[in-house]
């Protein structure tokens, strides 16, 4: 039987996918809410499997996957997101993910997919092949390209009008780091270094 964590910052998705998963026979070993627990979790229980949310605080599915392959880790990593963009799934697979699923699909993906990566496949949502050639289209000249996934996840805080201090606190790093990641993002997008230009920019360029 496959040994299972979940790791989601969201609790009533986090239960869900639980109740979930336990009722197709896995067995759930740990319950995480964030990513750095998720991180410990993945190192020290080795379970079978990682069902992950893409987004959580103090680190994302992607940067996950990284330490994974620096530790050479076994545990085969799913994410479970809402994401359906071509950079950060193909990141995701240069990774070595072994499973993709959309959120919107889970009910009917998730079982299929488990199945699959507990036998040592991969599975991606097959929802993905009609999604991501229009993500191409739409956004392949997009200013948001330039940006690591780490930088979008701060630019969307921007955006919500959180302060540096907040967000250094809802993403489990310094405020320094912050105004790193901020200045890189500046630069990046060639946004001047004028009080609230990036807040402006980031409300005008829908990066909420």
């Amino acid at each position: 039987m496959c040994t299972i964590i979940i790791a989601d910052d969201h609790p009533f998705t986090l239960m869900g996918t639980q109740e979930f998963v336990k009722s197709l026979g896995y067995q759930v070993i740990d319950l995480c809410s964030n990513g750095i627990a998720a991180c410990n979790s993945i190192l020290t229980r080795k379970p079978d499997v990682a069902l992950l949310d893409m987004n959580m605080p103090g680190m994302n599915g992607i940067e996950i996957l990284e330490k994974m392959g620096k530790h050479k880790c076994n545990t085969h990593i799913v994410l479970l997101t809402m994401h359906n963009e071509t950079s950060i799934f193909n990141r995701a697979r240069e990774l070595g993910v072994k499973g993709y699923v959309l959120k919107e699909f889970a009910t009917k993906e998730l079982e299929k997919c488990l199945v699959e990566v507990c036998n040592n496949h991969t599975w991606f949502s097959p929802q993905l092949n009609g999604l991501l050639v229009v993500d191409e289209q739409k956004n392949g000249t997009n200013e948001l390209d330039k940006l690591t996934f780490s930088e979008k996840k701060i630019l969307e805080l921007v955006a919500q009008q959180h302060t540096t201090k907040t967000i250094a606190q809802m993403l489990f790093i310094t405020e320094k780091t912050v105004e790193n990641h901020r200045s890189s993002i500046m630069k990046k997008l060639g946004v001047p270094p004028e009080k609230n230009a990036l807040l402006i920019w980031a409300i005008k360029n829908g990066a909420v």
